[in-house]
């Protein structure tokens, strides 16, 4: 198959690329590079040491060969060559990672939450308009999250995107989008993805599933530790909780629990995450509806986490004031019913894995900035 991948340079689409490329699919990586810009802004970088974009295309081209190209272009309108693009390629399918990626960074300040805002509802309304001019058979697979749901109990176990529901003044049985409840300016724009989803669907008949995927952790899969490494995210602000307390125990400082730690959330790991993407691309949809699948392997609560991490490396559990604006605690049980149909075999946590991560957090020590382990910003 050809397929785009936009956003191939980050943390989720470099290792995704490696899965489709050694799959024997041919891949066009497209980036703005958007995400290395805000790295310099915050005055944050990767843990590992990441190459350039440009040296990962030759370092996948020594690999793979001609299956792999690459282009750094703008990719919301007003952008003409992203349309020749995209017919000279002729995908059978675009991977969407093309979004600003972090609730607390969305939450950061007016700025922050609108630059949020325009680059993620922009972008994907610019994909799905460019796919109906010039790829209206193509398969778009977009990474979304399980934060559009919200993270209450209230109507059950949380279904794949859809909810069965009675209607009290008729009796009637029908199918509804799931009441979405983002918690941040970030979750708000994937909350309303999901509406340009259903239209362009719904309009144009384009094949789209939605990935809602649960907080990703670990770094690297089997093919960026072949190829090139993927990027390893610590700070406050991008890093996600179960990285950030491994990065804390291998340099000494308090797991950072915020409030109370019993939040129940979805995880799973970055080498299924590229794996389930692989397994959507490889299976599309018919085009009667949008296809959501729930993108997670397991559900715990933080101070689970921090409890583990802190068993296996003898550190200490320090509890933060929340900068959050959640629930002091809830329950969390996801249906995923659509992968595992696919074939999808979750990878749990597990202290091999874990002790893998810690061990590229010890030998990167040197590079963590300490100011940046607490520099969330306050979501009130």
């Amino acid at each position: 198959m050809n397929i785009i991948v936009l956003g191939a340079d980050g943390f989720c689409g470099w290792p995704t690329t490696l899965e489709l490329l050694k799959a024997g699919h041919n891949v066009c990586m497209i980036d703005d590079l958007s995400r290395r810009a805000i790295d310099a802004s915050l005055g944050t970088r990767s843990l590992t040491d990441i190459s350039s974009f440009s040296k990962r295309t030759r370092e996948a081209k020594e690999v793979y060969g001609d299956k792999v190209k690459s282009v750094q272009t703008e990719i919301d309108f007003p952008n003409p060559s992203m349309g020749k693009l995209i017919e000279r390629f002729e995908p059978d399918a675009i991977i969407h990672f093309a979004e600003q990626r972090s609730a607390p960074y969305s939450m950061k300040n007016i700025y922050t939450r609108d630059y949020t805002v325009r680059r993620n509802i922009t972008t994907t309304h610019s994909i799905l308009s460019l796919m109906v001019e010039h790829c209206p058979k193509a398969h778009l697979i977009h990474l979304g999250t399980m934060g559009v749901y919200g993270y209450s109990d209230a109507f059950g176990d949380i279904p794949e995107g859809y909810l069965d529901i009675t209607i009290n003044s008729t009796g009637k049985e029908v199918e509804i989008l799931y009441p979405t409840n983002p918690g941040s300016i970030y979750h708000m724009t994937k909350s309303m993805d999901q509406i340009m989803f259903q239209y362009y669907n719904k309009n144009w008949g384009l094949a789209i599933t939605d990935l809602h995927q649960g907080i990703v952790w670990g770094t690297q899969t089997e093919e960026t530790k072949k190829v090139s490494p993927n990027r390893f995210d610590y700070d406050g602000i991008y890093g996600t909780v179960l990285n950030r307390f491994i990065v804390q125990a291998a340099i000494g400082h308090p797991l950072t629990v915020y409030g109370t730690g019993k939040q129940t959330r979805a995880f799973i790991h970055i080498s299924d995450t590229a794996r389930c993407i692989r397994m959507a691309v490889e299976s599309p949809p018919n085009n009667s509806n949008v296809r959501i699948f729930n993108q997670v392997s397991e559900s715990r609560t933080l101070i689970d986490l921090a409890n583990i991490v802190a068993d296996q490396y003898g550190a200490e559990i320090r509890y933060y004031d929340n900068p959050r604006n959640e629930l002091e605690q809830n329950d969390l049980t996801v249906k995923n019913e659509g992968l595992k149909s696919l074939g999808f075999e979750p990878i749990t946590l597990d202290k091999s894995l874990i002790d893998d991560v810690e061990h590229i957090a010890r030998l990167c020590s040197k590079r963590v900035n300490k100011d940046k382990i607490l520099n969330s910003p306050r979501w009130q």
